[in-house]
């Protein structure tokens, strides 16, 4: 199996020199790929639910529970001891809040005073807020704040009925045509509200950010939300294409502005080249910094939203992976399941296994590529 022994580098875990600012630092595909696990929490175990987020920065959300939910599945790779669950008892309330970064996240309560100074337009290309302000009366939506606020923490069930709206529709998949709900989503957006947990069933808890947040919801912000927001996405990628795609998200106009030259200028960020690839990427100084964690003998279930999983492309080139996840796709284009999640051991990816099926179906991945067991 990939992996297994020795580590053939004897420097594993020497800093690489510090780069100047403004400069490329080139380094080689070995040293990107171990440095990227080790950055994203991925070579030891963690304390909990808590220290994975301040590590990663933001935890991608997805309703679907198989063996826990895609917020399960990262604190579970990096915690031994944790559970379904645990990344909501833990974290809420008071520790984090929901709102879309690299989409629909888990983002630390320290970002919520950034997420206030942008307002609404904190969303992702396709949530089109101002549909919402087109269907939903301000009267309505003043209600809706005014109950939360005398009753929260509390449900989009719980709270009063006000009737219908027509859907926003996404090609086809149509969202609420609830206008309480409605109304919820755009409070949200504009941070008026914030999601302060989910009951046992998995509902939203909605409640006002002092109450849910405590004093860090005023909090003032201590610079421009583009500049924090690239950092931070270049954190909690590890290694951030600068080519685009879906890592950036709701931050793809930031991508194409003067401000990540200017970060990279500054020393805030570096620009880093990998042998083998024609793409260029961005990443906190640390990434190059920091001594490297080398992995223990865990193997790790990963996610298929797991941040080591965003860039498939660089997946492919660091890895030698191909993943694809096709939930999504119909049964008849599918090459390996539902829902398959990749294994991680030693810092390779080393097999996928479809979580889907009563009895599991594991392929080995080999230097001839992968076989079924």
């Amino acid at each position: 199996m990939r992996g297994e022994g020795k580590d053939p580098h004897p420097a594993f875990g020497r800093p690489l020199p510090r780069a100047g600012e403004g400069a490329v630092v080139t380094i080689t595909r070995d040293e990107a790929r171990r440095r990227l696990v080790s950055h994203l929490g991925l070579a030891r175990n963690m304390r909990d639910a808590r220290a994975v987020l301040e590590r990663l920065r933001c935890i991608q959300l997805d309703p679907l529970d198989v063996i826990g939910t895609n917020a399960d599945l990262v604190v579970m790779a990096r915690v031994e001891s944790a559970q379904r669950g645990d990344v909501w008892s833990d974290l809420f309330p008071r520790h984090a809040f929901e709102h879309f970064a690299k989409e629909r996240c888990i983002l630390p309560a320290s970002a919520f005073p950034y997420y206030r100074q942008r307002g609404h337009a904190a969303q992702t290309p396709w949530w089109r807020h101002s549909e919402r302000e087109a269907r939903v009366p301000k009267t309505i939506v003043d209600a809706v704040l005014a109950e939360v606020r005398e009753h929260g923490p509390i449900t989009a069930r719980d709270l009063t009925d006000h009737g219908s709206v027509d859907p926003i529709d996404w090609s086809g998949w149509k969202g609420t045509a609830k206008a309480t709900t409605m109304a919820l989503e755009m409070l949200w957006t504009r941070c008026d509200i914030v999601v302060s947990g989910r009951t046992e069933s998995g509902a939203k808890l909605y409640d006002i950010p002092p109450r849910a947040l405590g004093a860090i919801a005023d909090a003032p912000v201590a610079e421009d939300f583009d500049r924090w927001a690239i950092r931070e996405r270049a954190r909690a990628a590890g290694l951030l294409s600068r080519s685009g795609g879906s890592i950036w998200s709701m931050l793809s106009q930031a991508r194409t502005s003067h401000v990540p030259d200017a970060m990279v200028e500054a020393g805030e960020l570096v620009d880093v080249a990998i042998e083998g690839s024609p793409r260029r990427y961005l990443a906190v100084p640390e990434l190059l910094s920091a001594r490297i964690a080398k992995p223990d003998d865990r193997v790790r279930i990963l996610g298929p939203l797991d941040p080591l999983l965003w860039d498939r492309n660089l997946v492919r080139h660091l890895f030698g992976f191909d993943y694809v996840w096709e939930v999504y796709k119909p049964a008849s284009q599918r090459k390996w399941g539902w829902y398959v999640c990749p294994l991680l051991y030693r810092g390779h990816l080393v097999a996928r296994v479809d979580v889907s099926r009563r009895k599991w179906k594991l392929w080995l991945e080999d230097d001839a590529g992968s076989r079924s067991r």
